[in-house]
């Protein structure tokens, strides 16, 4: 990728978040007053996105430690969704909720008339695909209202941008901001972390993440039905595309992008990487969406040491769903299983096999851990914002994305400066918009083709 363009931003300035512009162009001048100030009134609280998880953000927000929060208004593109998602929560989660047939709200801009229904200092949830991360986020900050957002917050590189730019916004009115990477309100994780900034296992010098499964969520699409536009399908099926989502390896391997890059403290500089489509078939069915099945990316950290990322959705293949950190004085497991599974450990050597030295004890909810820290942040005006390590994390998944879909071995700069914007214009969207992305002729979405398509990912 060409890196020579002039005032191209570099990682270093991106750490430093310097940038600004498209906040300062869609909210102008605005200045914030503080917000919901310390004491036990009322939080109430939106839903905008209403899939499975945005209803247990739901959950994890009435339950928080403080109480007296309760959910006024829900929104979502589809009426289904909403639907399913209120009766869901009103089964067990009823007396937390006040949500009258007027205030949930579909349509494409069904999350402006939620937050409406909220005043300045309330939260929002923001749980629709990543795709409308930035566009939701910009109208909470005019609106006030601190947010839970969903991982990941951005899925490309002016999007990155651009959320950063928001970021400062929403820090300079006061706002607190929690981001969906709940690995790092692991107590379990922040532990090891110490242990691990403390000199326990010496110097890391090689980290290995896996997450090998079958196919899972709407990894893989088939054409898409005659009764369902291209928009509706691809946002109904966000994981199978790129502008949605960021694509799997986006929404599925994130999490333990995250983790370990916080047990390095410190984010990759570079990253090369594997992948490829294989039997895209369930049962003769041809599948058009825009995934790899298989990923292998090798980060690079600024003192050489690397870290191994696996990913790969095909049925009937080992499954390893887990994460390790090597030093030079021993090993660590940091997630057991899945995204942050406890427990988390350390063992001499590099076998992680009999007695550990040290094994974690906690197990709460980090799900739940996070909304508790948020609302405390909230309840007593303490500093809390997530967002700029969450476009960090997300743009650190982006490249390895990139990598593979690329053949090309690519730096944190040249992922931020990537000029491929995969849906612009989003925050115009309508239901007459066309989607951001069509098929050829035989049905089938344009696929990444390493090495053929190197500049961009399709």
């Amino acid at each position: 990728m060409n890196t020579n363009k002039p005032n191209n931003p570099t990682r270093r300035e991106f750490l430093q978040a310097t940038g600004g512009f498209a906040a300062a162009t869609m909210l102008g001048g605005l200045r914030l007053p503080e917000v919901h100030p310390g004491g036990s009134d009322e939080i109430r609280v939106a839903l905008v996105g209403c899939g499975g998880r945005g209803s247990g953000a739901a959950v994890n927000a009435v339950s928080a430690k403080g109480g007296n929060i309760k959910l006024v208004a829900m929104a979502d593109a589809f009426q289904d969704r909403l639907s399913s998602s209120y009766d869901n929560l009103s089964k067990d989660y009823g007396k937390f909720m006040d949500v009258p047939p007027e205030r949930r709200f579909v349509g494409w801009d069904a999350y402006k008339h939620a937050m409406d229904a909220l005043r300045p200092g309330d939260v929002v949830i923001l749980t629709t695909p990543p795709a409308f991360r930035w566009v939701h986020f910009g109208y909470a900050i005019s609106k006030k209202l601190n947010v839970f957002m969903e991982k990941p917050v951005t899925v490309d590189g002016p999007t990155s941008k651009r959320m950063l730019a928001l970021a400062d916004q929403s820090v300079a009115a006061g706002l607190k901001v929690g981001v969906g990477l709940m690995s790092r309100h692991s107590k379990a994780l922040q532990e090891l972390q110490k242990r691990i900034r403390d000199g326990q296992i010496g110097d890391v010098i090689l980290m290995r993440g896996y997450r090998m499964h079958g196919p899972a969520g709407f990894f893989e699409s088939p054409t898409k039905p005659d009764d369902i536009s291209h928009l509706d399908y691809q946002v109904r099926r966000f994981h199978s595309f790129l502008w949605a989502s960021g694509g799997c390896f986006n929404d599925f391997y994130i999490h333990i992008v995250d983790h370990l890059s916080w047990m390095k403290n410190a984010w990759p500089t570079g990253a090369q990487a594997l992948g490829g489509r294989h039997f895209r078939s369930d049962g003769g069915v041809p599948m058009v969406d825009q995934n790899f099945d298989t990923y292998s990316v090798e980060y690079t950290f600024g003192d050489g040491s690397k870290f191994l990322f696996d990913g790969r959705c095909e049925n009937g293949t080992a499954g390893i769903y887990s994460s390790y950190v090597h030093g030079t004085k021993g090993i660590a497991i940091a997630s057991a299983a899945n995204d942050c599974g406890t427990p988390s450990s350390i063992f001499k050597g590099q076998n992680p096999a009999g007695t550990p030295i040290w094994q974690s004890t906690d197990t709460s909810n980090p799900y739940q851990n996070e909304w508790d820290e948020l609302i405390d942040a909230i309840r007593h005006d303490r500093p809390y914002n997530e967002v700029k390590r969450g476009v960090q994390a997300s743009l650190t998944s982006s490249l390895g994305r990139m990598a593979a879909h690329t053949g090309q071995i690519l730096t944190f700069d040249d992922m931020l400066n990537c000029d491929h914007e995969f849906a612009p214009g989003l925050d115009t969207l309508t239901e007459s918009t066309p989607a951001p992305l069509l098929p050829g002729p035989d049905g089938k979405y344009p696929v990444p083709m390493p090495g053929v398509t190197t500049k961009h990912e399709y």
